[in-house]
């Protein structure tokens, strides 16, 4: 049988045979008149205090674990060993880093402003070369051959990216990239 059918069934075999006393005697009656004005003249912090630096210390129980004994005592736990080897990895980490950007920092410097204004007359003078080749065909106003079209199509890009090259070496802080 199972619980729900004993219950269904059997009711009064799952009634408990006799009942505990009770250790409550329940509220107090009506008529009882509760204990009034107790007034007490003793300080409980103090005579707390007094009682405790009084007391003899607690015995230790004879089975008390000695943690001096100990066969790892005074060692340190394997957790922080591999914390320790967890941070020693970070710092040896950040030191490469630092590393790396010292020797990136070493790679790019500024370039000179001789140097920018030697470049800056070579790619003027590659202008006014492209330019005058651009010019020699530009007064042709029929473009029939593939050829004529793709020399064109070659000067104008030339031009424009020596302009753009011109335009970059006019700043005044330029950073150049030895690495590559």
């Amino acid at each position: 049988l199972t619980l729900a059918e004993m219950k269904r069934e059997h009711p009064e075999a799952l009634a408990p045979k006799e009942l505990k006393p009770s250790t409550r005697h329940g509220p107090p009656k009506f008529t009882e008149q509760p204990v009034m004005n107790l007034v007490t003249s003793k300080n409980f912090v103090v005579a707390n205090a007094v009682e405790t630096i009084l007391a003899a210390p607690k015995k230790l129980p004879e089975g008390a674990k000695d943690y001096l004994k100990k066969e790892d005592y005074g060692k340190v736990p394997k957790y922080l060993m591999h914390i320790k080897q967890d941070i020693d990895a970070e710092y040896q980490y950040i030191r490469q880093l630092q590393e790396q950007q010292a020797a990136e920092r070493d790679v790019v410097h500024p370039l000179s402003d001789e140097e920018r204004q030697h470049m800056l007359e070579g790619l003027k003078a590659k202008w006014e070369q492209v330019n005058t080749a651009y010019q020699a065909e530009t007064h042709q106003t029929k473009l029939d051959t593939m050829g004529k079209m793709k020399r064109k199509e070659k000067n104008e890009a030339e031009l424009m990216q020596i302009e753009k090259d011109i335009e970059k070496l006019s700043k005044k802080s330029i950073m150049v990239n030895t690495a590559m």
